[in-house]
């Protein structure tokens, strides 16, 4: 196993498209997801202004704001965002397969983000990143390693797979059970959200001002529907400036960056029953005998609610928010307590089931990054 310079095995591939880029596929930043080594996502067919052409085996690296670790293998020939570099291996000195593994690593991109420039912006370039020293050992155990490695990588899009799986089945239950939100296939009468729980509820006027409440803010909150409410801060930090809710209330982040993928969650295991947090959360809070948390969190997650949320949104750049008249006229049918008691049950043993696959995922994820680290640090 000997010491070497990326640039000594690889080179950055510059072509550019000069002609017809019809049926070429497109890829930019926005299409390479952090931290994973394939290309899922790409365009079609788009009006555009790239030029520079990669071919199948290159790996994309996203050049601006390396800390978000964007690296991928392209699967076939195409053309690409000027703000990714390109990087084709040099068969006799690496294999191919292998390149993506080096590229795609943590110390690679703790290397890139060093080594980048710009404040709003930084990128970085491959005259630098050409630099980066890695150990790279002999071809046949270049070979056992890619060979390991690209088997982890199947075996962790198959435990995401089952994990996005798990969430479209309980949205799957909630329209056999109830309909599409926004309609009334049983018969139970349409009614608006607003008047299914209390939205954005004041805090109580007697809580107690010397002792600690958790604290939420947007980052404590996953796309999964967790919320950590481990932080703790005393009342007289966050009694003014700050979102209150209660145990068993739904979080729903309201602005920009949330509405795709979603942010938002219930409410539990709240610091003497109550919490703090951004300001960037409508909250939902379920009517007794009435309404069910689970019930109204699920509707928050529906594709639909959140498209149509963004459409009134108001505000301007990246910053708008949902406006709470959203939420509070929107059509819904109420179905009776007892049902949405038994869709709650489902949920939560459906959590259960995707939280023992997210650990197991999370193993095997630091268990390739060890394996990287350990051979090609």
């Amino acid at each position: 196993m000997s010491k070497v310079k990326l640039g000594e095995v690889a080179i950055e591939h510059k072509e550019t498209c000069k002609g017809n880029k019809d049926g070429y596929p497109i890829v930019g930043l926005e299409h390479l997801v952090p931290e994973e080594v394939t290309l899922t996502a790409w365009d079609e067919g788009s009006d555009n202004t790239f030029t520079k052409m990669f071919r199948k085996g290159n790996v994309l690296f996203g050049r601006r704001r390396a800390y978000l670790k964007k690296a991928a293998v392209a699967p076939f020939d195409g053309i690409c965002s000027g703000d990714i570099t390109v990087i084709e291996a040099i068969p006799d000195r690496i294999l191919p397969m292998l390149l993506p593994f080096i590229i795609q690593n943590d110390e690679l991109f703790d290397f890139a983000v060093g080594k980048s420039a710009g404040s709003l912006s930084p990128r970085v370039k491959w005259e630098h990143l050409k630099n980066y020293e890695f150990e790279l050992p002999d071809m046949d155990k270049q070979r056992e390693l890619a060979e390991l490695l690209w088997a982890m990588d199947a075996t962790k899009k198959s435990y995401q797979k089952l994990i996005a799986a798990t969430d479209e089945l309980v949205k799957s239950q909630f329209i056999e059970m109830f309909g599409k939100p926004g309609t009334d296939p049983y018969e139970w009468g349409l009614t608006t959200l607003g008047e299914c729980c209390k939205l954005n509820p004041r805090r109580p006027k007697d809580m107690t001002p010397d002792i600690d409440y958790s604290f939420v803010a947007m980052p404590s909150v996953s796309e999964d529907g967790r919320i950590d409410a481990s932080i703790e801060r005393p009342y007289s930090e966050v009694c003014k400036g700050f979102t209150y809710f209660a145990e068993n209330d739904v979080l729903f982040a309201k602005i920009t960056p949330c509405m795709e993928n979603g942010k938002g969650g219930v409410a539990k295991g709240l610091k003497n029953g109550a919490g703090f947090g951004s300001t960037e959360f409508h909250v939902l809070r379920p009517i007794k005998g009435a309404s069910d948390p689970y019930w109204l969190y699920i509707i928050t997650m529906f594709p639909k609610f959140r498209s149509d949320a963004e459409k009134v949104m108001t505000g301007t750049g990246g910053q708008r928010r949902v406006p709470i008249t959203y939420l509070s006229e929107y059509r819904i049918a109420l179905p009776p307590i007892e049902l949405q008691e038994q869709f709650a049950a489902f949920v939560r043993q459906s959590d259960k089931s995707k939280f023992e696959l997210e650990q197991t995922l999370s193993e095997l994820t630091a268990t390739y990054k060890r394996i990287i680290s350990e051979n090609l640090g």
